[in-house]
């Protein structure tokens, strides 16, 4: 093995804010240090109030919850991510998540569902690497 990513030549992507990562599957959305207390912030209000009515409890970490149909709470059709400025590091990571870096399959795959992903800014080997990095910082690499 040669030890160069697939992807070499770096990988395009902009956000369209289209909700195509925030809706579909169940999932989880996990929530890092600080993270639910910049929510609370952005939405304005107390966080223990944002942790009762945004978050959940799995496997003793803390998620964000989500509607019946499987959309993140925080993801208003009409308006899109109601927190966007503050979204968790893993929104905030999204398409560089270890496991859609792993093929060039998984990539197309996930691309076929987002039109952000092949367009827009071109991020090199190293920064894709860097975002991979904070997303498995995380409780995993991406749950929805």
């Amino acid at each position: 093995m040669s030890g160069v990513p697939w992807y070499a030549a770096g990988l395009r992507f902009s956000c369209r804010r289209c909700g195509a990562c925030c809706t579909g599957d169940p999932g989880h959305v996990w929530l890092g240090p600080g993270e639910a207390a910049a929510l609370a912030v952005r939405l304005g209000m107390a966080e223990a109030a944002f942790l009762q009515r945004y978050a959940r409890r799995v496997y003793g970490l803390v998620s964000l919850r989500e509607e019946a149909d499987g959309r993140c709470v925080l993801y208003d059709p009409g308006a899109g991510c109601v927190a966007y400025e503050a979204r968790p590091r893993q929104c905030r990571s999204w398409p560089f998540w270890p496991r859609l870096l792993a093929s060039q399959r998984a990539w197309e795959e996930a691309a076929a569902e987002c039109p952000g992903m092949g367009s827009g800014e071109l991020f090199d080997p190293e920064g894709i690497a860097l975002l991979a990095r904070d997303a498995a910082g995380g409780a995993d690499d991406g749950g929805r």
